[in-house]
């Protein structure tokens, strides 16, 4: 990935090798010497990642998760991109719009958090700058992560032809940088000038642990996961939020309308073992009972342009514990956190998720209490783009397997990066 910069406007003429700065713009060195200079690009972070309709990260990741694995499918096929997504294999070149923009905006939202990670220091108050620094951090990490859930590897550093690491590096890259941060945050607490000037929502303490878990579980680093996810507290919020100018960009591309993809049916498109019990109250948070012609059958965190989105859920903390104890060996402390989630009630989850079922009452093995805890993923975090990499961690069947739950592992890297970094490996076949 070329290096990226983000507000300088110099411009060179001529034989006379000089600069000439335009007075009414400010360049990156003057930005990132202050503190609401570094607070400004840091609101910047969270706009690229979820604004922009079909750009934005947020919707890209969606679709690519989602498409990828039957959970969503496809309204109308004159969407070529996200219709050769739901098609998979090698319909799915490097030249796809889904794939080319999940990529770009990925990478630029990671330059740039590496640009206010590398300048924190210039922000004088402890506090201002313990909240700049676990702000880029978990951005740096979305964006570190979803590059990890979707691509076998990626570049790390900025520079000319920089080269590319194993997402397992992505990976582990993301969670030593947040636990800086976390650590940061407990020696300085985020300072209230930080606050009033940052977009509201996040709450950082609690993202930054969840983060650490999410990403260490995908990692395997089971122990880590397991720490992470209990530091969490389950009764606060962490949102992106939107308005009718910065807007949800699930809501304002797809699920606002009937043009682009919907669930693929009522089921969430699970099927068999995993087939939701009917009375599980989760599918009526994410699904319309009676949607009418105009309407999208999905509904969820989706469901108006303001309507927030979370960071994290309270079901994913308990799910990664689950998962994590289970891939450990420890069943009854798996079953344990699994029951957590069955039992839950919409009034007991900060978000009105809850699947209010009986607890878990199958055989007491690896296999079968794995199985329950990835149906549970499925239900509990629809379409949030997780179901890919949960289809390959979980050893679901894959794309030319009997029975495929996905048409693709990982996905090609762009054009855009092969013509401009000479680094760049050979795509995965499929």
């Amino acid at each position: 990935m070329k290096k990226l910069i983000l507000v300088t406007s110099l411009l060179a003429l001529g034989a006379c090798n000089k600069d000439y700065v335009n007075p009414s713009t400010t360049t990156q060195e003057q930005v990132v010497q202050s503190s609401d200079g570094l607070i400004t690009l840091a609101n910047g972070l969270q706009s690229r990642y979820t604004t922009g309709a079909f750009v934005s990260v947020l919707y890209n990741r969606v679709a690519l998760g989602g498409l990828s694995s039957r959970e969503l499918a496809v309204l109308n096929v004159g969407n070529i991109e996200e219709f050769n997504v739901s098609v998979g294999a090698g319909n799915v070149n490097n030249s796809n719009g889904v794939v080319r923009n999940l990529w770009t905006q990925s990478q630029l939202v990671k330059s740039n958090a590496d640009l206010i990670l590398k300048n924190a220091g210039n922000a004088p108050e402890p506090g201002t700058r313990s909240g700049i620094v676990a702000y880029a951090s978990i951005f740096r990490a979305l964006s570190l992560g979803t590059l990890a859930e979707f691509f076998e590897q990626a570049p790390l550093a900025v520079q000319e032809n920089a080269p590319f690491v194993d997402r397992l590096v992505l990976l582990r890259d993301a969670v030593a940088q947040l636990e800086a941060a976390a650590a940061q945050l407990a020696a300085a607490p985020v300072s209230a000038d930080f606050n009033s000037k940052i977009v509201p929502g996040i709450d950082l303490v609690n993202t930054t642990q969840a983060l650490i878990a999410r990403y260490s579980l995908e990692a395997g680093d089971y122990d880590k996961a397991i720490a992470a996810a209990g530091r969490v507290d389950l009764t606060k919020r962490s949102v992106f939020n939107f308005d009718d100018n910065t807007r949800n960009p699930l809501f304002e591309t797809s699920f606002g309308n009937k043009n682009v993809f919907e669930p693929t049916n009522a089921n969430l498109g699970l099927t068999g073992d995993l087939a939701p019990n009917p009375a599980d109250r989760r599918l009526p948070f994410y699904i319309r009972s009676n949607p009418a012609a105009t309407q999208n059958l999905g509904t969820g965190f989706y469901t108006a342009n303001n309507a927030p989105i979370p960071v994290y859920l309270p079901g994913e903390m308990l799910l990664i514990r689950a998962e994590a104890y289970a891939r450990k060996g420890e069943l009854n402390s798996a079953i344990t956190e699994l029951n957590r989630v069955l039992t839950k009630t919409p009034a007991t989850d900060v978000f009105g998720i809850g699947a209010s079922l009986p607890a878990y009452s199958g055989p007491v093995t690896a296999n079968a209490v794995l199985l329950e805890i990835y149906r549970n993923r499925l239900i509990e975090l629809a379409f949030q783009g997780f179901r890919l990499s949960d289809s390959r961690r979980f050893n679901r069947p894959g794309p030319g397997t009997a029975g495929a739950e996905r048409n693709r592992n990982f996905f090609p890297y762009p054009r855009v990066e092969r013509e401009n970094n000479s680094s760049t490996p050979a795509d995965p076949i499929i």
